[in-house]
């Protein structure tokens, strides 16, 4: 594998007594496409949230582009490349689709309003919410509300995108759609990291796979080996 864009060594973290990560290692490639699995409960958003910044692990390193970024808090981290959907969209409703993409535009990145208005609508028109850039936000569908969180995150302009379920309650020809905008990212040199409890989804997207369970990994493969393993059916079917 190429030098890591992202190294996550030994890293651990505990909530009073309980052990959310004890011990998680991870090195993602530049270009990856890097999926997540596990159980409620596994650690999975412990794991990003000590990524991206949001908690900071007790114990452990975590490097990005050779760099520890451990101490540093997240809007310093969105500046380094790291961007991240979340699970529940919170846009700002009160604001259009396109002014959405302008905060980050406009405040992580520094843009200037002609460049970031333009940026945005680039980024609008590759996620395929072109034609709802001047919509309020709090009229959008739920397919568009995931796209949308997408597009905020790509606005950092990252190097890695960390998708935590983008396609959680979506229809199948939606998970399609948000398929074909993660690929289509992937493609333009995005490394990505898949949360998301759709397996046939993380099976599809991802080339290489992990598993959690009670804060520990235990597996990593190809989604075919994945799927096929007796610890992950356990963790997920208690077989």
């Amino acid at each position: 594998m190429a030098a890591p864009l992202l190294k996550v060594q030994s890293v651990s973290k505990h909530f009073g007594g309980f052990a959310a990560l004890s011990e998680v290692s991870i090195a993602i490639a530049p270009g990856e496409r890097f999926g997540l699995i596990g159980p409620n409960g596994s650690g999975k958003t412990t794991l990003i949230n000590c990524i991206s910044g949001s908690l900071r692990n007790d114990a452990g390193s975590i490097e990005f582009q050779g760099e520890e970024i451990s101490s540093l808090p997240a809007y310093r981290r969105t500046r380094k490349g790291i961007a991240r959907s979340f699970q529940i969209p919170r846009p700002f409703h009160s604001m259009t689709v396109l002014e959405n993409l302008l905060v980050p535009s406009q405040y992580v990145v520094h843009l200037k309003e002609a460049e970031a208005q333009a940026q945005a609508m680039e980024v609008l028109r590759r996620i395929g919410l072109a034609d709802k850039a001047h919509a309020q936000a709090n009229q959008l569908s739920q397919v568009e509300l995931r796209k949308l969180e997408l597009a905020r995150a790509m606005a950092a302009r990252p190097r890695l995108l960390i998708s935590d379920e983008a396609m959680a309650g979506l229809s199948g020809s939606e998970v399609d759609e948000v398929l074909k905008i993660l690929f289509a990212l992937n493609a333009d040199g995005i490394t990505i990291i898949m949360i998301e409890h759709i397996m046939q989804a993380v099976m599809r997207f991802s080339q290489r796979v992990i598993c959690l369970d009670a804060g520990r990994i235990i597996c990593e493969g190809t989604p075919e080996s994945i799927v096929a393993n007796a610890d992950v059916q356990r963790a997920y079917l208690g077989a």
